[in-house]
C-alpha cells in the first residue's frame, strides 16, 4: 500500500486492523484507538479518497491502495489549511478526536469543495467530540472551503487566535 505518499510494505496476520498496522508497525500514531468498534471516528484516514475507519479495515484490505493518515496532511514547514483552521477557531480542546475530524474534514472537502452546513454536519457524523461543541469545527471547515484558492487560511492577529 502507499501511505501518505510512500510505498509500504509488511507481513501482517490476517485480522491485523489498518489502524493497528498503521500504530504498531508503521509508528504513525494520529490515528487513535477509541472505541474500536467505529463508532468514534477517532481512527479515521483517507483510503482511495475515501473517509474510512481504520479499525474496520483489515490491511490486507488496504493493499494496492492509496491511504492518508494525519501525519500526511502537514509538510516539516507548513500545516495544513485544516489544521491552521482548527487552530485559528479553537476548534479542539483535547485533541484526541482531531486527526480523525480533521480526516472526514479533508475526505469531505476532496469530494465537495463548498459544502453546505448539512454536508459538512454529515461527513462529521461518525467522529464524536465529547469535549467541545461543533460549531467552531465546522465553522473552521467553511474557512478552509472559502479560501481554498488562497492555499493557507489567513491567520488572525497576533493574540486573536480561537477568537474567530
Amino acid at each position: 500500500m502507499r501511505v501518505n505518499g510512500e510505498m509500504r510494505t509488511a507481513t501482517v496476520a490476517p485480522e491485523t486492523t489498518l489502524l493497528r498496522f498503521l500504530r504498531e508497525q508503521l509508528n504513525l500514531t494520529g490515528a487513535k484507538v477509541g472505541c474500536d468498534v467505529g463508532d468514534c471516528g477517532a481512527c479515521t484516514v483517507i483510503v482511495d479518497g475515501m473517509a474510512v475507519n481504520a479499525c474496520l479495515m483489515l490491511a490486507d484490505q488496504a493493499d494496492g491502495r492509496d491511504v492518508l493518515t494525519i501525519e500526511g496532511l502537514a509538510t516539516r514547514d507548513q500545516l495544513h489549511p485544516l489544521q491552521q483552521a482548527f487552530e485559528i477557531h479553537a476548534a479542539l480542546q483535547c485533541g484526541f478526536c482531531g486527526p480523525g475530524v480533521i480526516m472526514s474534514a479533508k475526505a469531505l472537502l476532496d469530494e465537495t469543495p463548498d459544502p453546505t452546513v448539512q454536508e459538512i454536519n454529515d461527513a462529521l457524523a461518525g467522529n464524536l467530540c465529547r469535549c467541545t461543541g461543533y460549531t467552531k469545527m465546522v465553522a473552521a471547515i467553511q474557512d478552509v472551503a472559502r479560501s481554498r484558492g488562497a492555499g493557507t487560511v489567513k491567520l488572525p492577529a497576533p493574540g486573536n487566535i480561537g477568537r474567530a
